[in-house]
């Protein structure tokens, strides 16, 4: 078959994929597998090898990735369930003190943001910033904006996140080498968003009656809080410390009900348990560039240092001592454990989906020939990256669909480059920046944010879309400075 109706097969294949999310509201999973088919019937696969086909993309991309994610969730769930993310986001809100609330949300953003998943980070922390902001006498969007968009720059970018996962395995990079490079600079991103936050914050923008009223009680009108803008903070801590669960609550349903009553875990043991198994996974990657092959030491961090080892063990230390040894049963902890599943089994499969797609690409020589456009293009591999994720995430709407979809693209295009480990990492990073870019009306983080901020769409646009559009293009102008170093 020609180059040209490859060419064309490929193009007619991702326009009828955004077709059918956007228009007929089709779930991605569903979508992606049905273009795999139908590119692959068209490019030339023969009817006998397109299930070996379909389960061979499938198999690779969930063997490496489904264990990774899935563990990943139960300890967010875990640290969810047992109280230990809002009381870290509360300790972190006392240490700082009234003056520099929102840098102690972010911060806080930051770290729940690495084992939770960004809308459950945002139900865990909304209510600690209502409670914040009435305290204060502030607008709410003062501590709002800047946490969740931490919360949402770690999820575009560091593991265990599904799409920074299914993009690391479908490229071939070491998660220890993202984590290296990604923890510093999402730590810097999430620093700049705090300063880009505070500026934008400087401006007033009214909230819908709702949410306001929710907030600050039915007294207070938007010209109070207009008048607040420029105001003195009062100290926040009490009130944030008594608001009640409300979003918690509602995430949860009757599960936390059923467990038993306990102190929140301490500050430390949770900052410990996020911190092990990337510390883990830092040390296995370490261990095996600086030990020789020979050394234990590097055989036995290498086992303790992969991923899937390294999330399990901490899933056990989780289970236990934010578990059962704050009294809840074996069945309870399995439950608990068990209810993590759920929310993550689709974004799974949509992840393997992904994987089926770039199979199909490779196998039908489609790969090859949009790899050789691709290097016509005279853009560095980063930039290639950068811009396919950020365009279908503009028209799509999800990070994750997006990464997976350019990670299946370009693919072929990196197979043929030879790319250090380090800079396979770098693109992972780029590509995570173009997952964080362009958050707006067609994206489900766009309305959760603005809805539980009480911003219309346009301030919406002019506020979330913007600091993620400036952030994620920050985090691509870094891997690009760092790429010609490492």
């Amino acid at each position: 078959m020609s180059p040209l109706i490859l060419m064309a097969t490929a193009g007619a294949g991702i326009a009828l994929l955004l077709f059918l999310v956007l228009k007929y509201k089709f779930q991605p999973f569903v979508a992606l597998m049905l273009v795999s088919i139908l590119v692959a019937l068209v490019a030339g696969v023969k009817p006998a090898d397109l299930v070996a086909t379909i389960e061979g993309g499938m198999g690779k991309t969930l063997g490496h990735i489904a264990i990774i994610i899935a563990l990943g969730a139960m300890i967010g769930r875990i640290i969810e369930l047992s109280g230990g993310a809002e009381a870290l986001a509360k300790s972190l809100i006392e240490r700082f003190g009234n003056t520099r609330t929102p840098l102690a949300l972010t911060i806080a953003g930051f770290i729940i943001g690495v084992p939770v998943f960004f809308e459950v980070g945002v139900i865990i922390l909304m209510p600690l910033a209502y409670g914040v902001a009435r305290s204060a006498r502030k607008p709410l969007l003062v501590f709002a904006l800047p946490m969740c968009a931490a919360l949402l720059t770690v999820h575009a970018f560091l593991p265990p996140h599904p799409g920074a996962v299914a993009a690391a395995s479908q490229l071939g990079a070491d998660l220890g080498r993202v984590l290296m490079f990604g923890l510093p600079l999402t730590a810097f991103l999430c620093l700049v968003g705090y300063k880009v936050a505070g500026r934008m914050t400087r401006r007033f923008y009214p909230m819908t009656d709702d949410i306001r009223a929710e907030v600050y009680g039915p007294h207070v009108t938007n010209e109070d809080l207009l008048a607040w803008t420029n105001g003195n903070a009062k100290d926040p801590v009490q009130a944030a410390i008594a608001v009640s669960h409300m979003g918690l609550e509602e995430s949860t349903g009757s599960l936390v009900a059923k467990l038993p009553p306990a102190p929140p875990p301490g500050f430390g043991l949770i900052v410990a348990l996020i911190l092990l198994p990337i510390v883990l996974i830092l040390l296995g990657t370490l261990s095996t560039t600086l030990l020789p092959a020979e050394s234990s030491v590097r055989g036995v961090m290498t086992v303790l240092g992969a991923p899937l080892v390294a999330l399990l063990l901490d899933t056990l230390l989780c289970a236990w001592l934010l578990g059962s040894r704050r009294g809840w049963s074996r069945t309870q902890v399995s439950d608990v454990i068990g209810s993590a599943l759920p929310g993550v089994a689709m974004v799974i499969l949509i992840a393997g989906a992904g994987g089926v797609f770039g199979k199909v690409l490779v196998d039908t020589g489609i790969g090859a020939v949009v790899s050789d456009m691709l290097r016509t293009t005279g853009l560095p591999v980063l930039a290639l990256g950068f811009l396919l994720t950020m365009l279908l995430r503009a028209v799509q709407g999800s990070t994750t669909v997006a990464l997976v979809t350019t990670a299946g693209i370009i693919s072929p295009l990196i197979a043929t480059l030879g790319l250090t480990p380090n800079h396979l990492a770098l693109l992972c990073l780029a590509m995570g920046g173009g997952g964080l870019a362009m958050s707006h009306i067609n994206d489900a983080g766009y309305w959760i944010f603005t809805k539980l901020a009480g911003l219309n769409v346009g301030d919406g646009l002019r506020t979330w879309t913007v600091i993620t559009t400036l952030l994620g293009t920050l985090g691509f102008a870094i891997t690009l400075l760092i790429w010609p170093f490492v």
